[in-house]
C-alpha cells in the first residue's frame, strides 16, 4: 500500500500544480466551489434519499481557459472524481450521469472562475435508436 499511496500523493501534487500555475489559485478553491454548488442544490426526496444536480460547468475567463485547453481533459476528469467523491460521502445520488465541463465564458473577469448546475436529463435508450434511424 505504500507505493499506491506514494503514487497517489505525487498525482495530487501535480494536480495541484497544474490548477495553480493556470488559474493562479489553489485548486482546493475551484474544488469547494463545485461542492457547494452541489450542496446549495441538494433536494430531498424522502426516505433519506436526497438528489443533486447531474452537470456542472466550471466557466473560465477567456486567458485562463486558452492557457487550460490542453489539459481540459485531465481536468474534467478530476473535477468529476472530486465531485463524486463529495457526493459519496454525504449520501447524494444525481440526478443521472454526473459531468464536470470547463467552459469559456466572456463575462467571468479575467483569473476568476464561475460554478453552475443544472439537471441534464436522461438519454433514453429510445432516444439511440431514433437517432440511428
Amino acid at each position: 500500500m505504500g507505493a499506491l499511496s506514494a503514487l497517489e500523493e505525487t498525482l495530487e501534487n501535480r494536480w495541484d500544480a497544474l490548477w495553480a500555475r493556470v488559474l493562479d489559485k489553489d485548486p482546493v478553491e475551484v474544488v469547494d466551489a463545485l461542492r457547494r454548488e452541489c450542496d446549495d442544490n441538494a433536494v430531498v426526496c424522502g426516505q433519506g434519499r436526497v438528489m443533486v444536480p447531474n452537470a456542472y460547468d466550471v466557466e473560465l475567463a477567456d486567458e485562463v481557459h486558452d492557457r487550460l485547453a490542453s489539459h481540459s481533459t485531465h481536468v474534467c476528469q478530476a473535477l468529476t472524481d472530486s465531485l463524486a467523491r463529495h457526493a459519496e460521502r454525504k449520501g447524494y445520488e444525481f440526478a443521472g450521469p454526473l459531468a464536470v465541463h470547463v467552459a469559456r465564458c466572456p463575462e467571468v473577469p479575467n483569473g476568476r472562475y464561475r460554478v453552475a448546475s443544472r439537471v441534464m436529463e436522461h438519454v433514453s435508450v429510445d432516444g439511440f435508436f431514433d437517432a440511428a434511424h
